[in-house]
């Protein structure tokens, strides 16, 4: 995994190709936009989303796909939607970024908000 040195969320997603920031930026805008009350910055080398200094949820640009760090829960709760997409234990790869379904991963974050837990 290759981390990013980046020092904000806006540096991170400026150091993204053309294809992927602004997919990365839509991540970002739901995030802001759904868990409002939690804090944003960088994190293990990507952008990550704390309440009360837990990690809630985060994403990162990866070589080959766009990692999204949903949780067991949320990933459980959207099986069926998440059907055919790499997902493992907490995390959701995105390999191919032009099919992401951004109706399914508003959800994803409105279920991580619902829960309200923290992602580890």
């Amino acid at each position: 995994m290759v981390q990013s040195k980046a020092k904000s969320v806006a540096e991170y997603l400026k150091e993204a190709d053309d294809t992927r920031r602004p997919v990365l930026a839509k991540f970002r805008k739901l995030a802001r936009e759904i868990l409002a009350e939690c804090d944003e910055g960088m994190d293990y080398g990507m952008a990550a989303y704390k309440r009360n200094g837990e990690l809630v949820t985060a994403f990162a640009n990866q070589k080959g796909y766009i990692a999204f760090y949903a949780g067991q829960r949320a990933i459980a709760d959207h099986k069926a939607a998440l059907k055919g997409i790499d997902c493992g234990k907490g995390c959701i790869r995105y390999k191919n970024v032009g099919k992401i379904d951004f109706d399914v991963v508003r959800s994803l974050f409105e279920n991580i908000a619902k829960h309200r837990m923290p992602m580890c």
